[in-house]
């Protein structure tokens, strides 16, 4: 592990570039891609497969995957591994999308490894071998991918795959936190948070928790948040905690959605506003958040922001409740 992790901090520069479509018109391209460029027949494949600048077909675009494919054009590789893999424009054939994926992988393709990692791990065209899949994910990590870094972090901390190991975790998290992984940066802070598999330290928690926020990631926006609402690790600040909260709300996070909601309904950070309360509360309870069903019911039941209505508080209790919300349970008995 020592010696792998070694060579991976050599590749931290050697970040692999996302793939764009093409820049010229559709008609430049599929020019240039009738004349044997594999670039361009890979571009016209994926235009097809995405529908940007024609109408999708999968198809054509498994068509012009394979013409660049069978040039060596590792993305049309991978994507027609993927396409196989997914049985989407194609019969499934597990097979074939192996083969493809090795080819590209054979060629240092990064995102092949991982698919082929995925495959020996979930038994798919292979017999299921955890060892495997953990031997491909490493190879691709090594290669200086993050996605693979944070696959290897979340095995260790989890034990699924692979015997558990917080302190492999979070080196590997740390590794992919440097190349500005927001998703292994996030996880980092957690590591720094808890004192699990690295020392307890509640300035890094924080540190790798802003990095990751401020990249938009909606855990670590809700982190921040609850990091200034507790006065951990930092000065507790309401206002502060509020923002972070709304942030990670407007993202789609739920248990931020929530907390924004108890937050308009305290007037904590945040004017008072009952109404406000129950938008966010509301918007929480719908994507089956326990807390804010039954702070929903609370809401209808007292007429806060609402008029009083009874029915729909017994909706939101009885479906907390049904989430083992022992005071949705009491509120329900005592109506």
């Amino acid at each position: 592990m020592r010696k792998l992790l070694a060579t991976i901090l050599l590749a931290l520069i050697t970040a692999a570039s996302v793939p764009t479509l093409h820049a010229d018109s559709v008609e430049e391209v599929r020019k240039a891609a009738a004349q044997g460029d594999k670039e361009s027949q890979y571009n016209l494949g994926l235009r097809y497969q995405t529908g940007k600048g024609v109408e999708q077909d999968l198809d054509e675009a498994v068509d012009w995957y394979v013409k660049a494919a069978r040039q060596g054009h590792t993305r049309a590789q991978t994507n027609l591994g993927n396409l196989y893999r997914s049985g989407r424009g194609i019969d499934r054939d597990y097979g074939k999308a192996m083969r493809w994926y090795r080819q590209a992988a054979d060629q240092g393709d990064t995102r092949a490894m991982i698919n082929i990692a995925m495959m020996h791990a979930g038994g798919q065209g292979v017999d299921q071998d955890d060892a495997k899949g953990l031997q491909w994910l490493e190879k691709a990590a090594g290669a200086g991918d993050t996605q693979a870094m944070v696959h290897l972090g979340t095995m260790y901390k989890t034990g699924k795959g692979v015997e558990k190991n917080l302190e492999s975790s979070t080196e590997w998290f740390s590794l992919a936190a440097m190349k500005g992984d927001a998703v292994a940066q996030h996880n980092l802070g957690l590591s720094y948070y808890s004192g699990k598999g690295v020392s307890k330290n509640l300035a890094e928690s924080v540190k790798w928790h802003r990095k990751s926020a401020n990249k938009g990631y909606p855990p670590a926006e809700y982190s921040m948040g609850l990091r200034y609402a507790r006065g951990n690790g930092v000065k507790q600040d309401y206002s502060e905690a509020a923002e972070w909260y709304e942030k990670a709300a407007k993202h789609g996070h739920s248990s931020a959605q929530n907390n924004l909601g108890l937050m308009y309904r305290n007037g904590q950070g945040v004017g008072k506003d009952y109404k406000e309360a129950l938008k966010w509360f509301q918007t929480a309870a719908r994507r089956g958040h326990t807390l804010a069903q039954y702070n929903l019911g609370n809401m209808y039941l007292k007429g806060q922001g609402t008029t009083k209505d009874r029915d729909a508080a017994r909706k939101w209790f009885t479906k907390a409740a049904e989430r083992g919300h022992k005071g949705a349970t009491k509120a329900l008995e005592s109506m």
